[in-house]
């Protein structure tokens, strides 16, 4: 099973990225992660199927999630979100 896959990313948190079908666009992410996601910028187009690898993502597990809720949701890699919140923790020391 092809997929042409419409991916976006967040104005909101770097790291954050949206993966539709194409043909259905942003129109099956639910509006309160909408409002999460902030700002989709279209990242790229790609043709998935199972044989496709993603850095970041499994390929079944993107899939699974295109055919039903309609979407996918790709979160930061720990690290990055860890070193995030040091950045917060060092900035809010520092106001203290």
């Amino acid at each position: 099973m092809k997929v042409i896959c419409q991916i976006y990313r967040s104005t909101r948190d770097s790291g954050m990225y949206l993966y539709c079908k194409k043909e259905d666009g942003l129109s099956k992410v639910p509006e309160a992660l909408m409002q999460r996601f902030g700002r989709p910028e279209p990242a790229m187009v790609l043709a998935l199927d199972e044989q496709r690898r993603l850095a970041h993502a499994d390929i079944q597990k993107v899939l699974q999630a295109l055919a039903e809720p309609g979407y996918y949701l790709q979160m930061p890699p720990a690290e990055t979100l860890e070193a995030e919140a040091a950045a917060v923790r060092e900035h809010n020391a520092k106001l203290s």
